[in-house]
């Protein structure tokens, strides 16, 4: 998260500063540095139309310096303005160097645009920077986020260990640590770990959640389950903690809530594909073989939609099909990664089963990957995928699998869910599809193990 530098408490007090300078006849009323502080206040109470005013005002006055130029870009960012923003405090950078606090926020803001290799570079520059004191805990803290999303893990607990020798209440470092123990197979240390995490940000839902999971693979379900309602009693309603309640329990409701997966996918957009990499992900690639085999080489000419498109991962490998090609995603995180990455036609914010009854006989092909785990009963959105398509039009999705039992699913204490074989026919024959292909597949990695699943295809029946 990006940070306005804390040179002011609130507007009045540097309002005040800059009275009591006035009035000892301080040059040009107050200094800059005065101003500098009254407008990270008016930025941190949301003031923002005024802030820009005045750090406007400060450019004409003092062009070209560092301080309010990096304001600026972070209240550029406050805006939404995210490309000027980053271009204001790299040319802050470029007249000052030495600035370990924008080198952090640069970092923070490369990564929101998915730029991780530049954010590491950035980091690594707050923290060459960082002056003393704990000033280099944010920026180290942040690698050890990078490297443990791209599967890093003893680098992503040495860098934490780090960032908590200069901060040790920093709640932050105490939970990359505590991923990077978990990934290791260090449970008991994870669990210490993220406890002291949690005791020290008690709002903190990643940390939070990470502390019950690993109670649950230490068999502690009772634990858990009481952990769970004792945020939920916090919390009423909250809806990452009540999906997780539900699968601690045993429970599983049709589907991930529209809250669940917004809340969930928003908060992972800028990090999604760094985090994949490291998860050896090839779901997309398998749904493009499986698009190969039903329609063959491509031409260009079938108007097709990636159900769940997430970043866009499947945008450049179901082109070539596509004459037309759009995207549906309940996450505006998501969508937004997706725009930038290119290749759709248009795209669309949407609860998934919602949007396909909204398109009937719209397409020929229906692409997913890696999306429908996150329904349970597949038989409403299979049903809505068939009227959205075409006569003889296909749909290719993949789902993760259920290892036995008598359940058509299961959800899982990840949050998704699990699938048998024959539920995923049954349903796919109930919606009219025909020649139905299911086969097992390995997705992805998670945790050092391969991850089970499958993948299926099959075309409407001809009427």
């Amino acid at each position: 998260m990006t940070t306005m530098p804390d040179r002011a408490g609130t507007v009045a007090e540097a309002e005040a500063e800059a009275e009591a300078e006035a009035d000892a006849n301080v040059p040009g009323t107050a200094t800059v540095g005065v101003l500098l502080a009254h407008a990270a206040a008016l930025v941190r109470e949301q003031k923002l139309d005024a802030a820009d005013e005045l750090l406007v005002r400060i450019l004409q006055a003092t062009p070209g310096d560092p301080d309010a130029l990096h304001y600026q870009g972070l209240l550029r960012h406050a805006q939404g303005r995210g490309d000027e923003s980053i271009a204001l405090i790299g040319r802050s950078l470029s007249l000052k160097p030495a600035q370990s606090g924008a080198w952090n926020n640069l970092g923070n803001l490369l990564v929101e645009i998915g730029r991780i290799d530049d954010a590491m570079r950035a980091y690594e520059n707050s923290v060459s920077f960082a002056s003393g004191g704990d000033e280099g805990a944010d920026a180290l803290s942040n690698i050890a986020s990078l490297e443990r999303k791209k599967g890093h893990w003893h680098a992503a607990e040495r860098v934490s260990r780090r960032a908590i020798e200069l901060r040790p209440d920093f709640s932050e470092a105490w939970y990359n640590l505590s991923i990077a123990l978990m990934e290791q197979g260090r449970i008991h240390e994870s669990v210490i770990a993220n406890s002291r995490a949690v005791l020290l940000q008690p709002r903190n839902l990643s940390a939070r959640s990470q502390v019950i999971r690993a109670l649950e693979l230490l068999g502690e379900r009772e634990q858990a389950i009481g952990m769970y309602r004792e945020w939920l009693a916090e919390a009423p309603g909250h809806p990452v903690v009540s999906h997780l309640l539900a699968a601690c329990e045993g429970h599983a409701p049709a589907r991930a809530s529209d809250g669940y997966v917004e809340t969930v996918f928003d908060s992972y957009a800028g990090s999604f594909d760094a985090s994949l990499e490291k998860l050896h992900y090839r779901a997309p690639e398998l749904v493009a073989r499986a698009v190969q085999e039903m329609h063959g080489s491509p031409a260009a000419n079938l108007a097709v939609v990636d159900a769940g498109c997430g970043t866009g991962l499947c945008a450049p490998l179901l082109r070539p099909w596509a004459a037309h090609l759009a995207g549906c995603d309940l996450s505006v995180g998501m969508l937004q990664r997706a725009e930038q990455r290119g290749g759709y036609d248009v795209l669309h914010k949407a609860e998934l089963t919602h949007y396909l009854d909204t398109q009937p006989a719209r397409f020929d092909l229906v692409a997913s990957a890696d999306t429908l785990c996150y329904f349970g009963d597949l038989h409403e959105v299979l049903a809505a995928a068939a009227r959205a398509l075409r006569p003889e039009g296909g749909v290719v999705f993949t789902v993760e699998a259920m290892a036995g039992g008598q359940d058509d699913f299961t959800l899982e204490g990840s949050g998704r869910y699990r699938h048998a074989a024959a539920h995923v026919q049954a349903c796919l024959a109930a919606a009219g599809f025909g020649a139905i292909r299911i086969e097992p597949i390995v997705p992805r990695r998670e945790a050092g193990q391969d991850v089970q699943g499958w993948l299926a295809s099959a075309r409407l029946c001809a009427h």
